[in-house]
């Protein structure tokens, strides 16, 4: 009679454990990281229940925001972004030198440019509205102002 010997065969297959462990290290640091990276300019809105505003995909997004202390910031992208800080101008003559030229620069690229102001709750109805006479004389046609939800 044949004697059959249990042999045991090596192992050929990857352990993936150890790589699941430091997948799980890395998302941990990821979440305790992610929200201390915000940056962006501190802008307190008026709490207002209203609708959202229809976007155009395709359309460069030009957000300009307006402090208490009345200086504007702007950042360009391609959705609604109240985070970051792309440029600041210290005057309204200055917002709307850079808004014409960012108006120019997508026009000579074919695209089109919508624009949303975001203000402090404490800038005066006069300030906001000569921001958007400014932007008006920049060439800007649809203005969109950002509020926050109550």
């Amino acid at each position: 009679m044949a004697r059959i010997r249990n042999r045991r065969k090596p192992v050929s297959e990857m352990n993936v454990v150890p790589y699941i462990d430091v997948m799980l290290v890395l998302l941990v640091i990821f979440m305790v990281t992610a929200p201390m990276l915000n940056q962006g300019v501190k802008v307190d809105l008026p709490q207002v229940s209203s609708e959202t505003l229809p976007q155009d995909n395709s359309a460069v997004i030009l957000t300009i925001s307006i402090k208490a202390d009345k200086t504007y910031f702007w950042t360009t992208g391609t959705e609604v972004d109240v985070d970051t800080v792309q440029d600041k101008a210290v005057s309204l003559t200055d917002m709307i030198k850079a808004a014409r030229a960012i108006l120019a620069t997508n026009a000579q690229q074919g695209k089109k440019v919508q624009v949303y102001v975001r203000a402090d709750k404490k800038v005066d109805y006069g300030s906001v509205m000569s921001a958007m006479g400014g932007l008006q004389q920049a060439g800007v046609t649809d203005v969109g102002l950002i509020t926050e939800a109550p």
